[in-house]
């Protein structure tokens, strides 16, 4: 699957995806990274076939795909495995196979509450367990993921890392998007972070800034990894080394203000020297 020079806007607003070049051969598997509105579930939306680009072109998507969307319907009435099962039986499952693939993948991804609970009452965690499983009951040759460790705890997080392995083993193509580096690095074979409407390989195009910081008299707490392009926190609570993407770093900078952190250096790492 490729996509060439793709860009998205919507009407009255600045482009969200720029000239994106992407390939996605059988077997890869492959992490968008960025921060909260930087094009990921766009750019996700258009590989899956679920949205059109304005520009370029999208060839070779694979006729069985799978979608974990970032927000699962949650009012469902019916059981989580009536609800996987009828799924199945759409996509063409005997009632007999799409009864165990479900009850097999519930199993797996640990379903708190047992299949028998109607999904609209089960916590967001276990709602994306059956996101998860939904999206393989057939097994895709696209796997397409929005943020799929969301609300999972540490043992099913563990379990989807497995399952994508499974997909990309038996030559599926799988792309997720993830707001954590670290963890989009850990479970891909190549990485990719948007910035600015473009797609680049993580570590290639983007500079990193190292921002020092002191606590003021009295700061407010600061989730800073959490925060857009932060790849590193490091020192005790009262001084902190950060290391930023670099279109990231203005950002961060004026968080850091505005809740009485002082400012204590800043500079490029990989030249550009002190600032």
């Amino acid at each position: 699957m490729r996509l060439e020079a793709v860009g998205k806007a919507y009407p009255g607003g600045p482009p969200v995806l720029v000239d994106a070049d992407l390939e996605l051969p059988p077997g890869e598997v492959v992490s968008v990274a960025g921060g909260n509105g930087s094009g990921k579930s766009t750019l996700l939306r258009i590989m899956a076939g679920l949205s059109r680009p304005s520009t370029g072109t999208v060839s070779g998507r694979p006729g069985v795909v799978g979608w974990v969307p970032d927000r699962f319907p949650p009012h469902e009435r019916l059981s989580a495995l009536a609800y996987l099962r009828h799924l199945g039986r759409i996509r063409g499952l005997s009632r007999r196979a799409a009864t165990t693939r479900a009850a097999e993948l519930l199993d797996r991804l640990a379903l708190v509450g047992g299949s028998g609970t109607a999904v609209r009452e089960l916590s967001k965690g276990n709602a994306q367990k059956v996101a998860v499983a939904q999206a393989l009951l057939v097994p895709p040759e696209l796997l397409v993921l929005d943020e799929p460790w969301s609300g999972l705890d540490a043992a099913a997080q563990g379990t989807l890392v497995t399952l994508i392995g499974e997909v990309a083993a038996a030559g599926g193509a799988v792309v997720f998007t993830d707001h954590r580096e670290a963890l989009s690095r850990s479970a891909a074979s190549r990485a990719y972070r948007i910035s600015a409407g473009r797609v680049l390989p993580v570590g290639s195009e983007i500079p990193v800034h190292e921002v020092e910081l002191a606590a003021g008299d009295r700061p407010e707490p600061v989730d800073w990894r959490a925060l857009d392009g932060v790849r590193e926190v490091t020192g005790p609570n009262d001084r902190l080394i950060l290391r930023v993407a670099a279109p990231d770093s203005d950002t961060l900078l004026l968080t850091a203000l505005r809740h009485g952190w002082t400012i204590r250096g800043l500079r490029r790492l990989g030249g550009g020297g002190p600032r």
